[in-house]
């Protein structure tokens, strides 16, 4: 059997693993819409100033956020609590011992991450098109926001890989990884605007981490405001250090 024929195998695996597991199914594609909805109703429908002389809908900041949000549920969230879980219950000590290389198995979770991120994007941005008229990202813009989007995605399943070795066992999973993101979601803008009144310090400590110049990358698409690419250089760079994290210190066998 062939290389090719093995990732297909296993992306069949995961993709059937996914939907057989409906309840965390679910709320990984209800989250991103559930929280739109939410935010939007709390705060309105008026403008806000994303830079100076360019004002947007807050319903079209939302989407973007939240198109956002959905990338790293998908590709953070449920790599690393899904691995932590199946290392804890040993299947990936079992799953390293048969003929399958564990390259495959590891590009098969990763494709298989950012399939369904894509699919979240676009469920996310064509509710905001159709119940709150969001623009989407069209022209020169889409090919920066796809760009972003692809390289985000890697990246946040390379430091969902990479968060499992700090990771002790299935059941502190949950609590470790939303730790470590709940903050940075705040922080980054991704739940509430951050204006130019927000404290330098927030502004500072934010910058440090790849979800706000993701989030930034992500909503120049939708809102029109000027694409850095060095926030693209800065997620990448993430990705890569989760990479050489990952490479070092992930471990098949459970911890005891």
């Amino acid at each position: 059997m062939n290389s090719a024929t093995m990732l297909e195998n296993q992306l069949k695996y995961v993709n059937k693993a996914f939907w057989r597991n409906p309840a965390s199914a679910f709320f990984t594609f209800a989250f991103p819409l559930m929280f739109l909805v939410i935010f939007t109703s709390l705060l309105g429908h008026h403008s806000i100033v994303i830079s100076p002389g360019h004002t947007i809908d807050i319903s079209t900041y939302y989407v973007a956020s939240m198109a956002a949000y959905a990338v790293i549920s998908a590709c953070y969230n449920n790599i690393a609590i899904g691995l932590a879980i199946q290392r804890d219950s040993g299947v990936l000590k079992r799953t390293r011992g048969t003929p399958i290389p564990s390259g495959i198995y590891i590009l098969g979770r990763l494709i298989h991450a950012v399939f369904v991120a894509v699919i979240l994007v676009a469920i996310t941005a064509t509710y905001g098109k159709l119940f709150y008229h969001s623009s989407l990202p069209t022209g020169s813009s889409l090919l920066e926001f796809l760009v972003m989007l692809f390289v985000g995605a890697l990246t946040f399943c390379s430091l969902g890989f990479a968060i499992t070795c700090v990771i002790p066992n299935a059941d502190a999973a949950p609590a470790v990884v939303n730790a470590s993101i709940l903050p940075l979601l705040f922080l980054s803008g991704v739940f509430i605007p951050i204006t130019s009144t927000a404290p330098s310090w927030l502004l500072w400590i934010a910058r440090i981490f790849p979800v706000r110049h993701f989030t930034l990358g992500m909503d120049a698409g939708f809102t029109g405001a000027t694409f850095n690419w060095m926030d693209v250089v800065i997620v990448a760079a993430w990705g890569i250090g989760g990479f050489v994290v990952s490479s070092r210190f992930f471990t098949w066998e459970p911890k005891r």
